[in-house]
């Protein structure tokens, strides 16, 4: 398997989330409430600011270690050839960031056409980077490159939504399966319920076409609960 940006992703989705109570039923139990489509829309960039012009006026951040500069100086360079009026920066640290990560985020009025359909483009850029970065015999790092807070927005957006889809699905006792998704978002839907009470998300199919469901539990009641 080539150790790309994906492989952390793809590693996650091919695991189970577990309920935090209860234990599983057989999973013959599982369809018993039938099952839906989540006929929402995935969440689109919205083209929103906020809170982005003040962060601009922040001074940059200098890479602590040559692969870090490394990243910063291929994002930096491939936005220059594009002549995209952009500016390549540093993001600085969030909590529950691992200190190895390498955040990147591009800002400025041309950051759309960095994104493109989808985020492809975006998506695009940040694999390139992290194949420079992390080179057959080093340590693994992981890359994230980002424009105009583009996939926090839309990871925050997309969280909300699997959270709001979970408390359907143990209302209604129906699996819900969303529409396929790339690693990323199923990676995204996977953590929003990892701990969420009630249900599962499990991943379902092949290549394109791989989608998340999310599956109700049954808790036991009190005449399957063991006695003593």
């Amino acid at each position: 398997m080539d150790d790309n940006d994906q492989l952390t992703d793809e590693q996650w989705d091919n695991e189970e989330t577990e309920a935090s109570e209860g234990p599983l039923e057989d999973e013959g139990d599982e369809a018993e409430g039938g099952e839906a489509e989540a006929s929402d829309a995935l969440p689109q960039d919205g083209g929103e600011r906020r809170g982005r012009r003040s962060r601009r006026n922040e001074p940059d951040l200098e890479p602590q270690d040559e692969r870090t500069r490394q990243a910063l100086t291929f994002v930096t360079d491939i936005v220059r050839e594009m002549e995209l009026e952009c500016r390549v920066r540093l993001r600085r640290p969030r909590e529950g960031d691992s200190p190895d990560e390498i955040n990147i985020d591009i800002v400025g009025r041309d950051a759309g056409l960095i994104i493109g359909k989808k985020g492809q483009v975006l998506q695009a850029l940040q694999f390139l980077t992290h194949r420079v970065v992390n080179r057959p015999g080093l340590d693994r790092r992981h890359v994230l490159v980002d424009a105009e807070g583009y996939r926090s927005r839309r990871d925050d957006s997309l969280a909300s939504m699997a959270r709001r889809l979970g408390k359907q699905a143990m209302a209604e006792g129906k699996i819900i399966t969303f529409e396929p998704m790339n690693p990323r978002d199923r990676r995204v839907v996977h953590m929003a319920l990892a701990k969420f009470e009630g249900v599962i998300t499990k991943s379902d199919g092949e290549g394109e076409d791989r989608r998340v469901q999310i599956i109700p539990v049954r808790r036991p009641s009190a005449a399957e609960s063991p006695s003593g």
